[in-house]
């Protein structure tokens, strides 16, 4: 039998209906994407738990008590795993698609119980929308409205209208026919009679078919992830792309919750709305007693109208009066022993952070309770840690779970000092036999310091000094108020002292040589984080590593917070500021302030992207660069076949990851005419199969065949629709017989975590795999070799626009074409990414950045 060609002429009508319906799918596109942005801005305005409290409200009125508790603590969960904003897009997308479904099919119903002949012609058309697979419905959507959320809520709509519209023609002919012939024996107009009898006592059966409609819409929103959606979707998804396990079970909890919260309260819904419901709740209110008709009971409509009121008014005021707040950013906790540099660095810091938006908060301590609170996570950073020798101990003892972000003061000294009046004490030797000169005391510091238990433990005994003189223990202020009153009185005074130190620039001081070197030979001053800290404040915490000061900023700004005086340090820190313009931006780099604005910044681009290593590296990159030259870009993950077409359309402006003339061959032959090749980045890849290298004896594609059963004739595969995959069928295995080899289709994360396994089994394992790829880095592979050429001539990865888009973007178009990047970049960037984890792109590449400077300037230069 010849083969009917149906799914060519369902191609042809989808590019003639787009050819010459492009108005009607852009007014479409343009009304629902308005309305799910009023949804969306409507959900998202308030705090997350005022929200969660208008949910419990409305499950208090439709089901009771324990449905409210349960209905907050849920909503309280689905904020606790960070999925709140996620969750309320898709609530937003099933807001949209069941208010068109109802006002569409809630009508169609009613014409189909009218109207036999209606009927007869839905059914059909109800039945094809039903059970045609529902990822099918993406692809004209995508076609007809480009990638995002509307091809989402089109295809949402048609998968879940046919309950709505089926339950509505049943509920309406199920009406008891005597009731509709009493009312039409009076003289009941058709439409009154359809309003007054047949809707309300139909109304049980179509609020069954409105609640099915809720629940599909919400397994289309997870479906339309796939398409740039956004939403749970998009979590559950980037979980199955990234073999995600905690992200997976934390987007498809937060879906659950939804789900049940949804059904729950549409299938309560009837018995407020319906005569029937209501005389049912009635009924059944009326025979429950004790604490059962406690627990069931529910307010009137009136008093919850008005609890949802209250709430939602707070919750606009909290959005607009709460936002200056909400904004300041997080607060970050900062602990300092009030030692100069300590109260000095501190200070300077608060200062910049509050210029950056965020809240810090200060806390002078001792140095014991700064180390075993900051150990605990109670403290975030301490910029007073003076290592190796002064904090040993307490290095030594916490070091395990603090972070260590380098020296931002090298090198420091510690020592006995007295005033230059005091002749021959030149040395600590000289301190011997001169107790009665100075009162056999040294003035010293805080009791906890590094400085006075190396005093106790090393420096009075191999001096000889025990017993001659006694340590003051007491706090730096002290000691300095008795080197002011002494020096005044030109009386001998030894003090514990350190440099760099402003009391050298006031006073003519002796630094005490230490020939034995009891003190040690100088620490650094550092930062420290508590553990985590550089996870969870990327950016302070990059600003943190790149800090440094010399000995003259260092000392005059000390000198500024002496001369404002006590609790004035922050007005001594502004002056020090004013004084040193551009110090601040230097420290504390913000986005834009650090880099030159390009001259197209301010435009947004749109990015789309494969689930590729090198595809994520390259877009998060310049995701980067162009935050840091003013632009607004916009980064979408897609499959192979989505993102072209969003780029043929121009709802994709640019894509960094073709590999061509051979892996996406077929793509660019089909779109081609509406995309422009900006240039090859990379030169040159290549695809191939790979096996361990313990796996003796397979070197090429015919050892691989003839080492069939060493593999378990299988070879792991990635996404069926990649160029690679299908050249491999295609050609590669006919042409070296491994047609009888099973090829599994997943994708690339599936693919690298079988390697991990196997290769942690030492068990014989072939991939599928290609160069560049940060795999060869961590694993020892043997790439083999292709002796017949079927994998085709080496790719070039290359940056692909849409044809308007060197017009759009001329500066961006002539970045991308002079861009470049080696092997060792290339892999490297994915090594820094793979390292900072799901979730933490940007935070792998801004590592990658600092470790490469100059790299902005090289690939956006801006004169």
């Amino acid at each position: 039998m010849p083969r009917i060609d149906i799914g060519g002429w369902a191609d042809s009508a989808v590019d003639w209906l787009r050819d010459n319906l492009d108005w009607l799918f852009t007014l479409i596109s343009s009304v629902l994407g308005g309305m799910y942005d009023g949804f969306q801005a409507v959900l998202g305005a308030p705090e997350p738990l005022l929200l969660a409290g208008i949910f419990a409200v409305l499950a208090f009125w439709l089901r009771g008590l324990l449905a409210a508790v349960l209905t907050f603590a849920g909503f309280a969960l689905i904020d606790s795993i960070e999925q709140w904003g996620q969750t309320m897009d898709s609530l937003a997308l099933v807001l949209v698609a069941g208010f068109l479904i109802v006002v569409v099919a809630v009508p169609l119903g009613i014409w189909s119980a009218r109207n036999r002949a209606v009927s007869a012609t839905l059914r059909p058309v109800l039945d094809f929308m039903q059970t045609m697979p529902a990822m099918v419905y993406l692809i004209p959507g995508i076609l007809f409205f480009g990638v995002g959320v509307v091809p989402g809520i089109v295809a949402t709509i048609v998968f879940a209208m046919p309950p709505a519209v089926r339950m509505t023609e049943l509920g309406i002919r199920q009406v008891d026919e005597e009731l509709v012939e009493a009312a039409e024996a009076f003289g009941t107009h058709p439409r009154a009679t359809l309003l007054r009898v047949q809707l309300p006592l139909a109304l049980p059966t179509i609020m069954a078919g409105i609640n099915q409609v809720i629940m599909l819409a919400l397994s289309m929103v997870v479906i339309a992830g796939m398409v740039g959606g956004g939403g749970l979707g998009q979590s559950v998804y980037d979980a199955i792309s990234s073999v995600n396990v905690a992200l997976g079970f934390e987007g498809g909890l937060a879906v659950v919750i939804l789900a049940m919260y949804l059904d729950r309260m549409t299938g309560a819904l009837n018995q407020r709305v319906s005569p029937l419901g209501r005389r049912a709740l009635a009924k059944a209110q009326a025979m429950l007693g004790g604490g059962a008709k406690v627990l069931h009971w529910k307010p009137a409509t009136s008093l919850a109208m008005v609890g949802v009121v209250v709430l939602a008014l707070a919750a606009g005021g909290l959005s607009v009066f709460g936002k200056a707040d909400k904004d300041k950013g997080h607060e970050i906790k900062i602990g300092y022993v009030a030692w100069d540099e300590g109260t000095a660095s501190t200070c300077l810091w608060k200062e910049l952070l509050e210029q950056r938006g965020y809240q810090p908060k200060v806390q002078p301590l001792d140095a014991g309770a700064l180390y075993t609170g900051q150990a605990r996570g109670d403290i975030d950073i301490q910029t007073n840690s003076w290592l190796p020798v002064t904090h040993e101990a307490y290095w030594k003892k916490y070091g395990k779970d603090l972070e260590d972000y380098g020296a931002w003061y090298d090198k420091t000294s510690l020592e006995i000092a007295v005033p230059s009046y005091v002749k021959g004490v030149k040395t600590l030797d000289d301190l011997k036999g001169k107790g009665g000169l100075f009162k056999n005391k040294v003035v010293g510091i805080e009791p906890g310091a590094g400085e006075m238990k190396l005093y106790e433990d090393k420096v009075q005994k191999q001096y000889g000094l025990e017993g001659e003189y006694r340590l003051l223990k007491s706090n730096t202020s002290s000691m300095l108020a008795e080197l002011d009153r002494a020096y005044a009185k030109k009386e001998p005074v030894a003090v514990t002292l350190w440099s760099p130190h402003w009391a050298y620039d006031k006073y003519e001081l002796t630094k005490l040589k230490d020939p034995k070197g009891a003190f040690g030979t100088g620490d650094g001053i550092h930062t420290l984080g508590r553990k985590g800290f550089a996870q969870d404040e990327p950016e302070v915490a990059r600003w943190m590593k790149n800090f440094s000061l010399d000995e003259q900023q260092l000392t005059s700004l000390e000198a500024e917070i002496q001369e404002a005086g006590k609790g004035h340090e922050q007005d001594g820190v502004r002056a020090w500021l004013k004084k040193n313009p551009g110090m601040a931006d230097k420290l504390a780099p913000a986005a834009d302030a650090e880099y030159a604005k390009g001259k197209d910044a301010g435009k947004s681009v749109d990015i789309g992207y494969p689930n590729w290593d090198e595809g994520i590296a390259a877009t998060y990159l310049w995701k980067a660069v162009l935050e840091k030259r003013g632009y607004r870009p916009t980064i979408r993950q897609l499959d192979v076949g989505p993102m072209f077409t969003g780029l043929s359309t121009g709802q994709i402006d640019v894509e960094l990851d073709g590999w061509l003339p051979v892996a996406q061959k077929q793509y660019w032959d089909k779109y081609q005419n509406d995309l422009v090749d900006l240039g090859a980045w990379y030169d040159k890849t290549s695809l191939e199969i790979a096996v361990p290298s313990y796996v003796k004896g397979v070197r090429t594609m015919d050892d691989l065949r003839r080492h069939k059963d060493r593999f378990k004739g299988r070879i792991i595969g990635i996404e069926p629709g990649t160029g690679q995959m299908m050249r491999l069928e295609d050609k590669v295995m006919p042409a070296y017989g491994l047609g009888d080899f099973e090829l599994t289709k997943a994708g690339t994360s599936s693919m690298l975590a079988e390697l991990e396994r196997a290769y942690a089994k030492k068990e014989p394992v072939a991939v599928v795999l290609w160069s560049p790829h940060w795999a060869y880095k961590k694993y020892d592979l043997t790439r083999l070799s292709d002796p017949k050429k079927t994998w085709g001539a080496n790719n070039r990865i290359k940056s692909l626009g849409h044809r308007s888009f060197p017009g759009k973007f001329p500066e961006l178009s002539g970045w991308l074409k002079n861009w470049h990047m080696s092997p060792d970049e290339l892999m490297s960037l994915e090594q820094a990414i793979q390292e900072a984890g799901q979730g933490k792109q940007e935070e792998g590449v801004q590592e990658w950045i600092d470790a490469h400077p100059g790299i902005i300037d090289r690939l956006a230069p801006v004169k």
